[in-house]
């Protein structure tokens, strides 16, 4: 975790079972998106496809990459759910943030998901993270990051950051990374700085003025606020910065220096802010300031418009509609039908969010025919250890025709299987005949 000082931020296109030349990939990083009990055993899985990494001091679960066989999305824990690839600067700002286990949080410009991942790992199934991406397209690339990282304790709206149908002061813990001009990535990218300069950063500015105001209207009095970019750029950093403690009235907290990461001194003004140096050991340039909002508790006012009507649209499920192990491994919730998706929402978002608020938790699967199918790759609603409807490989070789379509030989009389390695949950099989598959 980031410490406070006193006060005075997969596609897979293909899955490599073999062990092919090193490829010559820079410095990539990950984070590890599993129980504690099972931090070993996925390592395991990237050490048996030839991967090797260490960790890193900052966060437990992130890791750094030293040998990559193979493109690092390609991987079986990548396919399964069990790691997202993140650079390590990015997965700061949450850790800056600090949420402590079963709080909310809202994260105002989500996609493709990488730090409301690290949210939800911070707040734990008991918590709840709420995820907003304007983007149709990228709302899609969001809300499937989130289901193939198994994340139930996420959900998703689509509204312009702006203009939230949230009350104000309900929240005590923010995230906003806007759009920026990206400067950080300039050693990946170089011809990001030339097409992001002078009057074309105006607007971007603007916008990301736009969306502190609105942060700082749903901070609850105490709460806090991280604001961070990929940028370098003090015009959306440090004047931003600015901007947020001498109009909105909102108060900078410092930030002790991140043990592994160079820093650049922040401009006069946002003293306490982390503005981390580009290219160090693998990170890109980033930026990020802890904000909180002074006074005591309020009482939540309305939003500032009426959001739409949907709650008596929505059609609870119960709890007879899910298989006995799958719904005895559900954090409290409730399920909702959403034609025919199979969604469930976490009861603290249920409690906390407006009643008319358009929202979409986490697919669980589809109910047809009057039978939920759930998805082939949901395995925390597994049973965390093998039982005898269950296939527990040793290596991973079997896998192999499996991800082919040819299926596992299998015994069972049931029409669907556990399939685990070396007892980490991997999915749930459909049996036909003699053989086991994994559904698309």
């Amino acid at each position: 975790m980031l410490h406070i000082l006193p006060l005075a931020a997969v596609r897979n296109t293909g899955v490599h079972l073999g062990v092919p030349k090193t490829c010559a990939y820079p410095s990539r990083s990950f984070r590890l998106v599993c129980r504690r009990e099972h931090d070993s055993l996925v390592e395991a899985l990237l050490h048996a496809q030839g991967f090797t990494f260490e960790k890193e001091d900052f966060f437990p679960p992130a890791r750094r990459l030293l040998e990559e066989p193979f493109p690092l999305g390609t991987s079986l824990a990548a396919l399964f759910g069990y790691i997202y690839i993140q650079d390590r600067s990015s997965m700061l700002p949450p850790l800056a943030l600090d949420p402590p286990p079963g709080a909310s949080a809202l994260d105002m410009c989500a996609s493709p998901g990488s730090k409301t991942g690290l949210l939800a790992q911070l707040i734990g199934e008991r918590g709840f993270v709420l995820a907003n991406e304007p983007n149709p397209r990228r709302l899609a690339t969001l809300r499937q990051n989130l289901v193939r990282l198994n994340l139930l304790q996420t959900a998703s709206c689509s509204f312009p950051g702006e203009r939230l149908p949230l009350p104000s002061a309900s929240l005590e813990y923010i995230l906003l990374d806007p759009p920026c001009s990206g400067w950080g990535a300039e050693e990946k990218h170089p011809q990001t700085r030339a097409l992001w300069k002078g009057d074309k950063i105006r607007p971007l500015a603007r916008l990301q003025r736009r969306l502190l105001k609105e942060a700082a209207r749903l901070l609850a009095p105490g709460g806090r606020l991280v604001y961070s970019t990929c940028t370098t750029n003090p015009e959306e950093n440090e004047e931003q910065v600015r901007f947020a403690t001498e109009e909105l009235g909102l108060v900078l907290l410092p930030l002790r220096p991140v043990a592994g990461f160079s820093l650049d001194e922040p401009a006069p003004g946002a003293e306490g802010s982390l503005l981390i140096r580009g290219h160090a050991l693998g990170a890109q340039g980033f930026f990020l300031a802890l904000l909180t909002k002074p006074g005591c508790a309020e009482t939540p006012q309305a939003p500032p418009a009426a959001a739409p009507a949907c709650a008596s649209s929505l059609h609870f499920l119960p709890p007879g509609v899910l298989e006995e192990e799958a719904y005895a491994q559900l954090p409290p919730g409730e399920l909702i039908l959403r034609g025919e998706k199979i969604c469930f929402l976490p009861q603290a978002g249920l409690e906390r969010l407006p009643t008319g608020l358009p929202w979409q938790g986490c697919v669980l699967g589809h109910l047809r025919g009057g039978r939920a199918r759930l998805s082939p790759r949901l395995h925390r609603l597994m049973p965390p250890v093998p039982g005898t409807d269950s296939l527990n490989l040793e290596t991973i070789a079997p896998l192999a025709d499996l991800l082919a379509g040819r299926g596992l030989e299998t015994s069972a009389r049931n029409k669907r299987v556990f399939l685990y390695w070396r007892g980490l949950p991997l999915a749930r099989l459909s049996v036909k005949g003699s053989r086991a598959l994994l559904a698309p």
